[in-house]
Formats: structure tokens, sequence, C-alpha cells
């Protein structure tokens, strides 16, 4: 199993940051290999400039810029976000991640006149997001969760279609507790080694 743990917050010892590390823990625990792009310490530049733009249906060039990720990507089997959720949604700089590197021809193959979108992620077989809300369960229902949404509908899409999927969110941080943190980094750790369970096999790729 090879995952991918994509972090994005801005404060080294945030509470964000030790569930980054209670998801590592279990995954190395398990045997995985695991890497980790911190956006926030590495200086991650979201913003999808001009010329990106104009190249962004070149699969010819539309990775210069964005190599390593690009190889992050084809390297993993399992991908794994982890941030704050703000406004309900993702973090600028998490947002601009996928706006960079999730091109054509690396996460999704452009349509034809008649068609759709198809699958390029059919190698990743788990996905999964563990967040934490100022808001409260229900008012983050009511405003329809795009956050997640994002991730574990319209990402989701683009992986193996039996990708395995899992969920955790600590709702109103505002006002936790140690007793509230203590319990979702546990919940944390039970949906990560559910994830890491037996999952379904990667589609082949033609050579």
């Amino acid at each position: 199993m090879r995952a991918l743990v994509i972090y994005c917050h801005p404060r080294p010892k945030s509470f964000t940051a030790a569930v980054r590390d209670r998801v590592i823990e279990r995954l190395e625990s398990a045997g995985s290999e695991v890497r980790l792009r911190d956006l926030c310490a590495e200086g991650f530049d979201p913003r999808l400039t001009a010329k990106e733009l104009e190249d962004y249906e070149d699969t010819a060039i539309n990775t210069l810029s964005i190599a390593r990720d690009v190889e992050d990507i084809r390297w993993c089997d399992t991908l794994i976000f982890v941030y704050p959720t703000w406004w309900y949604g993702l973090p600028a700089v998490l947002k601009g991640w996928l706006d960079r590197v999730l091109v054509p021809g690396v996460a999704f193959h452009m349509p034809d006149e008649n068609g759709d979108i198809k699958p390029a992620l059919t190698r990743i077989t788990r996905l999964a997001v563990f967040t934490t809300c100022g808001a409260s369960w229900w008012l983050t229902r009511l405003v329809g969760a795009p956050g997640r949404r994002t991730i574990l509908r319209g990402l989701r899409i683009l992986c193996a279609p039996r990708c395995r999927t899992a969920f955790a969110a600590h709702y109103l941080m505002d006002s936790s507790t140690d007793a509230s943190r203590a319990k979702h980094l546990a919940r944390v750790s039970r949906k990560t080694g559910k994830l890491i369970g037996r999952g379904p096999r990667p589609e082949k790729v033609p050579a």
C-alpha cells in the first residue's frame, strides 16, 4: 500500500497536525509506504497562472510546473487529505493544489464532443478526508458540506470504480475539549484502520 497524505494547515502545532500524525502512525504501523506533502510548510503556490491555464489541456506540457506533485499522484494507491474546514470548504492552498495538480492526462481525460470526462486516477483504491470544522454537524450539512463533496464525490469519480472511502470530522472545534479531541483521534485511528483493510485491486493500466 502506497499512501500519499496531503496535509494543509499553517500552524505547526495545530490539532490538525495531531490528526496528521495519528494517520501516518496508523499507516506506518500497518507497513504502508507513506509520502507526506505539507503544502503550507512547503510554500505551495495555489495560484493557477495564465500560462498554466493556457497549457491546461496540452498533456505534453501541462505537468512541467508540477512534476513532483504529479509523480506523487502517479505513485500512490491511497490518497488522504488532512485539513481544517474553513467557510465550509477547503483552505485556499488545498483548493489551489487541486486546481493546479489534477490536470487533464493526470486526473482525467478530456471528453469528446458527446461525452464527459473519463477517470485517470484508477490506480487509487482508497480515498479519505480527516478534517476539523468550527461549525456544528447540522449547520455544515445545511450548507451542503462543499469541502467533503469536492473530494469524496467529485474526486472519487476519477478513482477506481470501487474506491474505498473514509471520513472523520471534529465539529464545533472552537469549543473542543481534551476529551473531545482524544475521542476524535481514536475515531481517526479506527477509520484509518478500516481504510487500510483489504481494498479493491487497482485497474491495470495499458503499457
